[in-house]
């Protein structure tokens, strides 16, 4: 059995009406009942690329907060709030790395000793806040149709598995993670707000009366981060060579441009199906996601503690995280589609973490099917098992008919080194903090003397 709606052309299908549906929540993120409701070092090879947020910062040093987001930006940057004392939104979201993690590590740790490990690496905050879709499965009404027609795969949401709607939830679900910042509950969260430098100001904004009710105080915390996080530019700065590309202030050299080919190629990379990257119908540059759902068949990753458990397996959508999605077994395996955006300034790749270069992602993106006993475990018997991070009864979600994921083993991959070389320099393009070079100045034009 082939997942129905793994198929590009399904994928191509639902753009458009993923493009009015983000829209909308867009417009409903940012409304004003929302504001009302509402332990290791990065690596040292890679601890000079914060590219991405140079921009992001000088952006923010001028941006008028409200009083909310200002508020907002003080509790996501705030350690004390943890059962540590040391962890913050901003730790695992890190403004100098693109509101990603600040390391690779394949999951942060976080709990009251900093010791307890995550089971998913940390998704990039940049981009996508105020232009994630609410999640939803938008399918054909009669089950003739579903079956005899590519159904459209599920899409929107905020994390990994799309498991909240609202910036606010997302925002408060890390505070009592017992893998993060680990409070028991709101009351814990409020004495430590109280306690806050910004108390004062909390009350101000909020009202003398505000901590009086523990989930009200919390509630609009958590309004307040969502605030600072759709006000500051710093959050989608647009500031990337291919942003300076597409405005026509740069030129993209013949490797990018050949990245970029093999990255749109429907037959090669087909990469573009997924993360769209052509601007939309009003000119918005793209975010190079489309918000949707796929099931790669990323290898098991041994660095999780949580994979020392032969039966424990990440099923996304299925669990064990999110948990009201399971009964429909093909959303099994699926994962939500990240933004490309700064990609190449990260140092772990995939939900779980598994790589930590990209060129060992996209490596493995091309050889899954044509190499797959260089990625994949093996059995007792020397077996390779294919897939071998979803239980076996799982395996036939994992998607099998978009290119380059066809192929067999022993053919030809899509991509060869240079092609990959290629699609990374593509790929740095979207580092923001691009800086065109400056133009010279022309020379004057000659003076010609006349004679009276």
């Amino acid at each position: 059995m082939t997942v129905l709606f793994a198929s590009h052309t399904a994928r191509r299908a639902v753009t458009a009406a993923l493009a009015a549906t983000a829209a909308a929540v867009a417009v409903f993120g940012v409304s004003e009942a929302h504001a009302a409701d509402a332990a290791d070092a990065a690596d040292a090879a890679d601890a000079a690329q914060p590219v991405a947020v140079a921009t992001a910062k000088q952006a923010a040093q001028s941006v008028p907060y409200s009083d909310v987001a200002a508020l907002g930006k003080l509790i996501f940057n705030d350690p004390a709030l943890s059962a540590s004392g040391r962890m913050s939104c901003a730790s695992c979201h890190s403004p100098a790395h693109a509101y990603g993690p600040p390391n690779g590590l394949a999951a942060q740790f976080g709990g009251p000793d900093l010791r307890s490990q995550g089971t998913r690496a940390v998704p990039t905050l940049a981009y996508v806040l105020n232009r994630t879709p609410v999640w939803t499965h938008v399918q054909a009404a009669s089950i003739y149709e579903r079956l005899t027609d590519a159904d459209s795969p599920p899409s929107g949401g905020f994390a990994w598995d799309g498991r909240f709607n609202t910036l606010h939830d997302q925002a408060l679900f890390p505070l009592f993670n017992a893998n993060e910042m680990a409070n028991r509950d709101a009351g814990d969260v409020v004495a430590k707000l109280e306690r806050a430098p910004y108390a004062a100001r909390f009350k101000q904004v909020f009202g003398e009366t505000i901590f009086v009710s523990k989930d009200t105080a919390l509630r609009q915390a958590m309004a307040a981060v969502e605030r600072y996080e759709l006000e500051d530019p710093g959050f989608r700065p647009y500031t990337s060579k291919f942003d300076a590309y597409l405005d026509g202030r740069a030129q993209l050299t013949a490797s990018e441009m050949r990245g970029k080919k093999l990255f749109d190629d429907p037959n090669s990379g087909n990469c573009a199906s997924c993360h769209i990257d052509q601007p939309g119908a009003n000119g918005a540059h793209p975010l190079f996601t489309d918000f949707q759902f796929e099931a790669l068949g990323v290898p098991r990753n041994p660095e999780l503690r949580a994979n020392r458990d032969p039966k424990y397996y990440d099923e996304g959508l299925c669990g064990p995280i999110r948990t009201d999605a399971a009964k429909n077994r093909l959303y099994c395996g699926l994962f939500k589609t990240p933004t490309l955006r700064n990609v190449a300034t990260r140092q772990v790749f995939f939900h779980n973490g598994r790589f930590h270069t990209l060129r060992d992602a996209l490596r493995f993106y091309v050889e899954r099917d044509t190499n797959p006993a260089k990625w994949y475990s093996k059995d007792a018997h020397g077996r390779v098992v294919k897939f071998d991070d979803l239980p076996p009864e799982l395996r036939a979600n994992i998607d099998t008919v978009d290119e380059p994921l066809t192929r067999k083993a022993g053919e030809r991959p899509a991509w060869n080194a240079r092609d990959i070389d290629d699609v990374i320099a593509f790929l740095k393009t979207l580092n923001d903090g691009y800086l065109p070079a400056p133009t010279k100045p022309s020379a004057p034009a000659p003076t010609t003397l006349t004679k009276r």
